[in-house]
C-alpha cells in the first residue's frame, strides 16, 4: 500500500463481481510468470518518507523488509504524521543510511539535518511547527495494513499505463505517488491483479525462495494524487484515476474487490515458513493456486 490505509471518503462505483476471476487470473499469470523477475525493491525507513533502494532485502517477522517504515512520525496525541494527515511531508527529501542508522532531511526555508535518525525530532518539530517524535519498531516496522502486512507489489506496465493517464507524468513519478515495495518487470499493464481474487481467498506466490499470498488491490488514500515533491494536487486526478482504471481493468481482474475503482498495487501476507528469507533483485516469480483465506 501507499501510506495510506483504506480510504474512508472513497466514491463507490459498483463493479462487476468477475465470477470468472477464480480460473482465469491465475491460470493467465502462471501461463506468462516464467518471464517475470523482481526488477526493484524498495524500502522507506521513515514512514512516509522517501525510498532507499537496495539489491537485497530481508523479510522480518511479520512479513514486512527489513528497514521498511522501521520509524514513524507522531504527534504529541500519537498518531501519525504521514501524507494523509499532513500535506508538508511532501517537501522533505530524505536520505537515510540503512548501515548506520542515519538520515540527511531537507526541506524548504531549513537547514539540513545530518545526524542519527532517533535525533531528528527536534528538526522535524521546527520544520512542521508544532512538537513530533520519531519512534522506531526493528521487529516489524510500522506497516500500512498490520493484516496484509507483506510488502506491495506492482508492475512496470502498470506505472507506464497509469502514469499516462495524466499530462506531465512519468512512470517515476507515478512510482513515487503509489510508493510500492517490489516492482516486477511484467509489461503487461495491471498484471500484478493476477496476484489476487475474490474476497475470502488469497493466490499463493513466489519470488525467489519466498512464499507469499496476494491478499487484495491496495485502496488508495489521498497521496497519489499529489505532486510528491510539493504535496500540491493534480486536477480532477480521483475521477480521471477512477474512470480510466474501470476502463482498462482486465475483464479477468477484480472478483469482488471493486466496490470503487480507487485500487491498485497488491497488498500481501507472508506465511512464518519465509520470514527469514531474502529477496533479490532479478529474483523469479511464480504464481501458483487460489486457496482460502
Amino acid at each position: 500500500m501507499t501510506d495510506g490505509s483504506p480510504n474512508d471518503d472513497s466514491t463507490s462505483a459498483t463493479a462487476e463481481t468477475g465470477a470468472n476471476a477464480t480460473t482465469d487470473s491465475a491460470a493467465g499469470a502462471t501461463a506468462g510468470a516464467a518471464a517475470v523477475t523482481l526488477d526493484r525493491i524498495a524500502v522507506y525507513p521513515v514512514k512516509s518518507l522517501d525510498a532507499e533502494f537496495v539489491d537485497t532485502a530481508d523479510i522480518v517477522e511479520n512479513g514486512g523488509l527489513r528497514g521498511d517504515r522501521e520509524y514513524a512520525i507522531f504527534d504529541e496525541d500519537g498518531e501519525y504524521v504521514n501524507g494523509k494527515r499532513e500535506r508538508a511531508v511532501h517537501r522533505i527529501r530524505s536520505s537515510v543510511s540503512l548501515d548506520d542508522g542515519t538520515v540527511e532531511l531537507s526541506a524548504p526555508e531549513m537547514a539540513d539535518y545530518d545526524g542519527p535518525i532517533a535525533e531528528a525530532d527536534d528538526w522535524l518539530s521546527a520544520y512542521f511547527g508544532y512538537p513530533v517524535e520519531l519512534r522506531r519498531d526493528p521487529a516489524g516496522g510500522f506497516p500500512d495494513d498490520t493484516e496484509a502486512s507483506g510488502p506491495t507489489v506492482i508492475s512496470t506496465g502498470t506505472l507506464e499505463a497509469v502514469a499516462s493517464w495524466f499530462d506531465g507524468v512519468d512512470a517515476d513519478e507515478m512510482r513515487r505517488r503509489l510508493r510500492p515495495n517490489l516492482v516486477v518487470d511484467a509489461t503487461e499493464p495491471f498484471w500484478e491483479d493476477h496476484l489476487f481474487d475474490r474476497r475470502g481467498t488469497v493466490v499463493e506466490f513466489a519470488i525467489g525462495a519466498a512464499a507469499f499470498e496476494g491478499v487484495n488491490p491496495c485502496q488508495r488514500c489521498v497521496v497519489p494524487s499529489r505532486d510528491p515533491d510539493t504535496g500540491e494536487e493534480t486536477p480532477d486526478f480521483r475521477t480521471t484515476f477512477m474512470t480510466k482504471r474501470r476502463e482498462t481493468l482486465p475483464e479477468w481482474s477484480g472478483g469482488d474487490w471493486f466496490d470503487h475503482d480507487f485500487r491498485l498495487m497488491v497488498n500481501t501476507a507472508v506465511p512464518e515458513s519465509s520470514w527469514g528469507e531474502t529477496l533479490s533483485v532479478g529474483d523469479a516469480v511464480t504464481v501458483g493456486d487460489v486457496v482460502p483465506e
